[in-house]
Parts: C-alpha cells; sequence; structure tokens
C-alpha cells in the first residue's frame, strides 16, 4: 500500500538532507507480521527521493504513528506535500527463532565466500 504524508504544511528536502516524514495514522499489526517500508521507485529515478533505511521495518509491537525517514539523493530540492505517496508498506510474516550455539557449522559449496562469491 502507498504511505502518504501527513505534513501540515509543505516540507523542502534539499540535496543530501533527511527528514522524518509523518504519515498520519498508526496501527497494531498481530504478532509475527511486520510491515515493511520500501521507496517508491518512480520518486527514486525521477528525484532521488529514498527511504533510508530501506527496507524500514515496522514491529507488531509498535503503536505510535508510522513516519517515514526519507533523504533526497537527487541534485534537485524535492517539495513533500500533504497527500503525496512517499513510500510503500508491505505487511510480511516474521519467523522468531531460537539461537543454540555450536562448535562448526556445516559445509557447504560457497563456504565463507564473501560479497561476489557466487558469480554473475
Amino acid at each position: 500500500m502507498d504511505l502518504m504524508a501527513a505534513v501540515a504544511e509543505p516540507l523542502t528536502l534539499a540535496p543530501g538532507a533527511r527528514a522524518l516524514v509523518p504519515c498520519g495514522f498508526a496501527m497494531a499489526l498481530p504478532e509475527g507480521l511486520e510491515a515493511q517500508v520500501r521507496p517508491r521507485s518512480g520518486l527514486a529515478v525521477r528525484q532521488g527521493l529514498s527511504v533510508l533505511n530501506a527496507p524500514g521495518t515496522v514491529d507488531s509491537d509498535y503503536r505510535g504513528e508510522i513516519c517515514v525517514p526519507l533523504i533526497n539523493l537527487g541534485q534537485e530540492a524535492v517539495i513533500i506535500e500533504r497527500g503525496m505517496r512517499i513510500a510503500q508498506m508491505v505487511i510480511a510474516p516474521v519467523l522468531q527463532i531460537a539461537w543454540q550455539t555450536v562448535e562448526s557449522l556445516d559445509e557447504t559449496q560457497r563456504g565463507a565466500g564473501g560479497f561476489g562469491s557466487t558469480g554473475l
């Protein structure tokens, strides 16, 4: 779903600037779900507007106003106005795990290969 800005007055985001933009609502997600906040591709391509910690996570126990940390990665100022679609939100399941300490890990073909080790 699209998230819209709930700013009281237009907000100008200069190149390189960031702002926490309110969306004007709160929600209660059931346990086992999260909301992922993602950039909108059109704003990213046309204006350089992105979500700072994309994808951002809203946990099921959060009850405050949903806000989006935006950053202007473009070369021109961007004006955020009330009702402007600024991000997208996806509701997704979250698995909870119990960690175990072990002496060694099983072998895989990749092993400890880091960035780029799986090829193109």
